[in-house]
């Protein structure tokens, strides 16, 4: 697997770590955040998606809550050819 690592939450403790990678090859994200909380869970199925979508969230599936402070690092798409680059460089 080709990834690149974007960020991390920089008011992160040492034991927790909200990260973001880019998979290089298809452009997917690889986040790790924190789990949403039973009632951020039920909200999210309350404010649901679009009309006739489920709100149920698979067993393979999981929503997140992602710091705000993570979205900097959250890749821009620039043109046609797919190319991405992140809002903010990171070391």
């Amino acid at each position: 697997m080709a990834l690149r690592f974007l960020g991390i939450n920089p008011n992160s403790p040492t034991d927790e770590s909200p990260t973001v990678w880019i998979h290089e090859e298809t452009g997917d994200l690889l986040i790790q955040s924190y789990k949403a909380t039973e009632a951020e869970v039920r909200e999210c199925k309350d404010v649901g998606s679009v009309p006739g979508h489920s709100t149920d969230v698979p067993d393979h599936e999981t929503i997140i809550r992602l710091p705000a402070a993570m979205l900097n690092y959250i890749p821009v798409r620039r043109g046609e050819d797919g190319e991405t680059e992140s809002a903010t460089p990171c070391a």
